[in-house]
């Protein structure tokens, strides 16, 4: 552990919650004196002497760099063979796939940058896609991150870099030149230093309270980015459990069956083991159930299962189990959709000396989300069965997020402002899990962060240029094998 890595821990007032093994050391986290919000600023200060600022701004590939495409081959001995090359297939599709589905790769050049030692519940695969609207439990529409199945304890820098390359990568999928792009991920940092300076003001339930509710989205926008936004939001309004039945589903002998479309959404009578579906879905519910409050069991007990389907969803994700579950519950005009998914060691896991207190990776996915965004929805759980870990989350529930498209000039005019959402939201679910006073000690006043990250998005956005490059490469020479185009959507 580095010098600055163990500064930043010793003084964590947070560390005894992270540590406590017994009723004496969770007594210790609430009787010891913590430091002031002033002296954690300090703390945070401080920390620039032994890592510049400026430092953020390097990224040289190593020699000894993994190669990139044997990372994402190493992924894919675990999964759904017969879905991998939908995966490539998804991520040829751009350079700005590319990064969306290479967590893994990008994991690994992180763990060669400078870091200040702070910690907080990293995304691990945090990029500008990664971000929506979704209904609170008490029915409000908020934006914050959407995707949580790499979840870890790491540092915060990781998840801002990732973030700003993202920006990077994606505007010059729009079309935008250097410059753009460079203001893309300024507009990150900038919102997210802002942020996490007015988070380290607020008291501890102010934070975990905090929402960004679609007013405050929609009063910190232009008038042409309101309107985009008001698209999203108005359409998120409109897709629920009913909506989503009218288009997944078809009347069978009076009853909703989900639609086949082969090889992405398939009707599986088998898992990959042999073992009847009808089993499978038995061992995954009675496992994700002990995991719900009594509360939600009574619930979810009035419904019951009309059709399951294994789904394929995302980029990165592709080929890990995914399973689209159907129940009714008053009628056919009550359903319920629940997504089981599989859930993996996190990409961040080889790279931190930081582990959880349990070892279920859906409990993981669960728990991170929780501590982060702040009001998931009522059904997330997680299990563990057949040799598996997942999670369980509702398909859908007044969820929306923004689609890119290539070359589109007139997106390109308002993504600026979107990016200061997502640095907003990133700020938001690191101020949750981690010391936003000493972050905002460090990240400081001025512009010299921001500088230092958007250098570091152009020269990782080359390099997933030349990554993307390497795949397109491997699929030509029949390395890797891609899906026709007509089999991707």
């Amino acid at each position: 552990m580095t010098i600055v890595r163990r500064l930043a821990e010793d003084t964590s007032y947070l560390r005894h919650l992270g540590e406590a093994n017994g009723d004496l050391a969770m007594l210790a986290s609430f009787t010891e004196k913590h430091p002031s919000v002033k002296e954690r600023l300090a703390i945070g200060k401080a920390l620039r002497e032994q890592v510049p600022r400026a430092e953020h701004a390097r990224f040289e590939k190593n020699p000894d760099r993994p190669d990139p495409i044997g990372i994402l081959e190493q992924q894919n001995i675990n999964r759904v063979q017969k879905l991998v090359p939908v995966r490539f297939a998804r991520m040829l599709a751009s350079p700005f796939a590319f990064l969306r589905g290479s967590a893994a790769v990008m994991a690994a050049d992180l763990s060669e940058t400078p870091v200040t030692g702070m910690f907080v519940n990293a995304c691990g695969d945090m990029h500008v896609a990664n971000f929506g609207v979704f209904a609170s439990a008490e029915r409000n529409l908020v934006f914050a991150i959407n995707d949580f199945d790499e979840v870890h304890p790491g540092p915060w820098e990781w998840d801002l870099k990732r973030l700003a390359a993202s920006a990077a990568v994606a505007v010059r999928f729009m079309g935008g030149d250097k410059d753009r792009a460079a203001d893309a991920a300024r507009a990150i940092s900038r919102s997210y230093r802002r942020r996490i300076r007015r988070f380290a003001e607020m008291g501890y339930l102010e934070v975990w309270y905090n929402r960004i509710d679609d007013r405050a989205v929609m009063d910190t926008l232009s008038a042409k980015a309101r309107k985009r936004a008001d698209r999203i939001t108005a359409k998120a309004r409109e897709k629920g459990h009913v909506q989503v039945l009218e288009k997944l589903t078809e009347q069978v002998d009076g009853e909703h069956r989900i639609i086949e479309e082969v090889p992405l959404i398939v009707r599986e009578t088998h898992t990959e083991g042999g073992l009847p579906i009808n089993n499978a879905l038995d061992l995954m519910l009675r496992s994700y159930i002990e995991s719900l409050s009594y509360d939600r069991r009574k619930l979810l007990s009035r419904y019951r299962i009309v059709d399951s389907a294994r789904k394929v969803v995302g980029v990165g994700s592709v080929g890990t189990g995914c399973w689209v579950i159907l129940l009714q519950g008053l009628d056919n005009d009550d359903p319920l959709f629940l997504q089981v998914k599989q859930a993996q060691a996190s990409v961040l896991a080889p790279y931190v000396s930081s582990k959880l207190p349990f070892d279920s990776h859906g409990r993981r996915v669960v728990v991170g989300q929780r501590l982060t965004q702040g009001a998931p929805d009522i059904f997330l759980g997680w299990g563990e069965a057949l040799d598996h870990h997942f999670y369980v989350r509702q398909l859908a529930d007044m969820k929306g997020s923004v689609s890119f498209d290539a070359e589109n000039a007139d997106q390109l005019e308002t993504f600026d402002e979107y990016c200061g959402l997502c640095g907003w939201a990133l700020a938001l679910a690191h101020a949750k899990s981690g010391d936003p006073e000493m972050i905002a000690g460090y990240c400081g006043n001025s512009d010299e962060l921001d500088e230092a990250i958007a250098k570091f998005a152009l020269a990782y956005a080359k390099q997933t240029d030349k990554d993307h490059d390497a795949l397109e490469k491997a699929r030509r020479s029949g390395r890797i094998r891609a899906a026709a185009e007509t089999m991707v959507k």
